[in-house]
């Protein structure tokens, strides 16, 4: 058996038996070495220096989790939570309905705000989703819808436009790799290329909304209420302080492109004036820390299996694979290529370090089989991001469920990681395949 499926495979499995990530990555990355043929030190040795490349992200999101606590702690979030909950208290009769919509299309909003407008990425769900938790709870809106609504808005604007990480994406990553294998991607509509596999995300976002997970579902509100920071007070100052500390860390952030000296910078705004004390700093920062210590450790642990795997060779060899089975059958073709991609990503967990590795091999047997500029494009970038969504490494399900378990009431694997493979991954498969035979 093909090393890499094996070990995306046994990770896998394992995570959906409850087995923590972290463990399953590294039981599957082992796996996987073994059956490489890297052996036991071989294996460890391409885990240990594949750790480093997860140090930064690690980092960095244990420095946002402390500016998050921070700005917990100005009452900002709890500002709008409370204006949040007058309004379903008002509505009781309506049972909340158009503050739901209303919350939902916040959320939408934001979410695809930090992937162009303002590049922050996940930072923005530890600071606005636990609060609001208990209008969420209140409302009985499921959970997993509010995933899903969050993932789609961390996946789709960087896969269809080419702003913010969709700049990179699109244009420093997936065309320059294109142009790289040997295609001339010059007046090529990167927008054109990405249009149908973006409206499958689309669809899977409606599906979810409008019919899957459009139900009540009830949680404990005493469980919100106890995860809740009950020593909470706000002023205007603080508000003013905690609008200044974001607005810093963001302009710091696209600034110098660091989300570490960013969220340093607005941790240090809080601390100066007042808002944090300075008895309370050392603490707030452990707390924060450890907030998103999980995302952190996770994001280590995959970036070592991402090194096994491509120490093994076993993604070139799964992609010849492919390749015998494909003959000179475009539909063949194009199907088995988008497979290969979700398996590479779903084990990875990163749609723009999956790009690097397909590239050099898809373009070549694209080219081959007669697809156009246009269509390789398009399925060299529908591959890489098959399987962002959905993998229990990648930082758009990570982000989600480090905002909405903060009460210990959603589940990684069952609310985040299997509800947007189902409503994200397999139409992007089925759309991704469709766009590649009619472009």
């Amino acid at each position: 058996m093909n090393a890499v499926i094996a070990a995306v495979g046994i990770m896998l499995v394992l995570s959906l038996c409850r087995v923590h990530v972290v463990v399953a990555l590294i039981i599957g990355a082992l796996a996987g070495g073994l059956l490489g043929g890297l052996g036991v030190e071989g294996t460890l040795k391409a885990f240990n220096q594949g750790l480093g490349g997860g140090a930064t992200v690690a980092l960095s999101y244990a420095l946002l989790g402390a500016f998050a606590v921070a700005i917990a702690k100005s009452g900002l979030a709890h500002a709008l939570a409370d204006r949040a909950l007058a309004l379903v208290d008002r509505q009781q009769a309506d049972a909340g309905g158009a503050l739901k919509w209303l919350l939902i299309a916040l959320l939408l909003a934001v979410a695809i705000s930090s992937q162009n407008l303002l590049p922050i990425h996940i930072a923005f769900i530890p600071l606005l989703v636990p609060p609001l938790l208990y209008v969420l709870s209140k409302l009985q809106l499921d959970r997993r819808l509010i995933a899903c609504v969050l993932t789609f808005g961390l996946i789709t604007p960087y896969m269809f436009l080419p702003v913010g990480f969709g700049g990179i994406f699109l244009n420093e990553i997936l065309l320059a790799n294109v142009a790289k294998s040997g295609v001339d991607v010059t007046g090529i509509s990167i927008t054109q290329a990405m249009a149908i596999p973006a409206l499958g995300m689309l669809v899977g976002l409606l599906v979810a909304v409008l019919f899957s997970y459009r139900g009540k579902r009830v949680y404990d509100l005493e469980k919100v209420a106890q995860a809740e920071r009950v020593d909470v007070q706000y002023n205007p100052l603080s508000l003013l302080v905690a609008g200044l500390a974001i607005a810093a860390a963001f302009v710091v952030q696209l600034w110098l492109d660091s989300m570490i000296i960013g969220a340093l910078v607005g941790f240090v705004i809080f601390s100066v004036s007042g808002v944090v004390r300075w008895k309370e700093a050392d603490g707030l920062f452990t707390e924060g820390m450890k907030m998103m210590a999980m995302i952190g450790f996770i994001m280590i642990a995959a970036a070592g299996f991402a090194e096994v795997m491509k120490t093994t060779g076993e993604v070139k060899t799964l992609v010849d694979s492919s390749a015998a089975l494909i003959g000179h059958n475009k539909a063949v073709g194009a199907l088995l290529m988008l497979l290969v991609g979700l398996l590479v990503t779903m084990g990875i967990g990163s749609s723009f370090s999956t790009i690097p590795i397909i590239a050099a091999i898809f373009v070549p047997l694209g080219v081959q089989l007669g697809f156009s500029p246009l269509a390789i494009v398009c399925i060299v970038g529908t591959a890489g991001a098959l399987g962002d969504a959905g993998s229990p490494a990648s930082d758009s399900t990570l982000g989600p469920t480090s905002g909405l378990n903060a009460d210990g009431q959603h589940n990684h694997i069952w609310d985040s990681v299997v509800p947007t493979f189902l409503h994200y991954n397999l139409p992007l498969l089925a759309f991704g395949w469709a766009a590649a035979m009619l472009l």
